[in-house]
């Protein structure tokens, strides 16, 4: 199989340099737009794509992103591994403003968003446990220390629903009693559907500020945070460019069974399968159904 690297580029990444034989495509999907036109490419003879999370001249919220369009597009285009870059605060002193972080888990907080291309008609049920893939994060986590980036592998991210930020009274709750990591708005509930969709998913976050629990730092400074935005997005580049020669341009199956989710997750017996809703998930289940 053709490795096609998708990049889910959040706050500060509107863009991936280097990519060659460019052109913005529409894709069209059963769940509606996606949040921009998908940039098509390769680079170091790897084919690569780029969705801005938040559209071009960020117009989406976290809240009004259409995660579901965003991953059938880049299933339905030919994906094979998806990397989410996103902007996040910090609930640990020891990842600073300027830090990457490798996430392994979530804390899905979210509450206004459509979570799952499942439903009456059509019932699957995929595992989560392990939400991102081992091989993909290990190649980012390489390619970011290849870069220079302070970068800690493994960690857990709050999936808050915004677009406030948090309380102190939630940031000291999450962080003290809940042990989190990482607090941010974007990666809930991609990563499921990216799971639903049989992708390998892997979740670089990257570390702009404090959130509001550190005595020295207080609330959140935007001004700050837009200062360290530019700044990641500049190394969120660099490790970009790293990544095709750590995967290559051809790839096996997934040997944590990433790209298998659905050999056993639909419940609805074939007979009783709802016809439109079986339509709709032409791309992200065409392979089970």
């Amino acid at each position: 199989m053709d490795t096609t690297i998708g990049i889910i580029g959040g706050s500060g990444l509107y863009d991936v340099e280097g990519l060659e034989d460019t052109k913005w495509v529409t894709v069209q999907t059963p769940w509606g737009d996606p949040s921009d036109q998908i940039l098509t490419g390769t680079l170091d003879g790897v084919k690569m794509v780029f969705l801005p999370r938040h559209g071009r001249g960020h117009v989406q919220t976290p809240s009004s992103i259409n995660y579901r369009a965003n991953i059938d597009a880049l299933k339905r285009i030919g994906v094979t591994d998806v990397i989410s870059v996103s902007a996040c605060g910090s609930f640990r002193e020891d990842m600073a403003p300027g830090d990457f972080v490798v996430v392994d888990q979530f804390i899905d907080r979210t509450f206004a968003r459509e979570k799952s291309f499942f439903g009456p008609g059509c019932v699957g049920h995929v595992s989560v446990a392990h939400p991102t893939c081992p091989r993909l994060s290990a190649a980012c986590f390489k390619a970011a220390k290849a870069e220079g980036i302070n970068v800690h592998m493994g960690g857990t991210y709050l999936a808050m629903e915004g677009p406030q930020f948090s309380t102190l009274a939630e940031s000291k709750m999450y962080r003290e009693v809940w042990g989190c990591d990482v607090i941010g708005m974007t990666n809930m509930p991609e990563a499921k559907l990216a799971r639903e969709a049989e992708l390998d998913y892997a979740s670089v976050a990257m570390i702009t500020d404090y959130d509001s629990w550190h005595p020295d730092h207080g609330e959140v400074d935007i001004n700050e945070i837009i200062k360290t935005l530019f700044g990641n997005a500049d190394k969120a580049r660099g490790m970009v460019k790293r990544l095709p020669a750590l995967l290559g341009a051809t790839r096996d199956v997934c040997e944590h069974g990433c790209d298998r989710a659905l050999e056993f997750a639909i419940l609805t017996a074939v007979e009783a399968r709802d016809p439109a809703m079986v339509a709709k998930l032409d791309a992200v289940a065409g392979r089970v159904l």
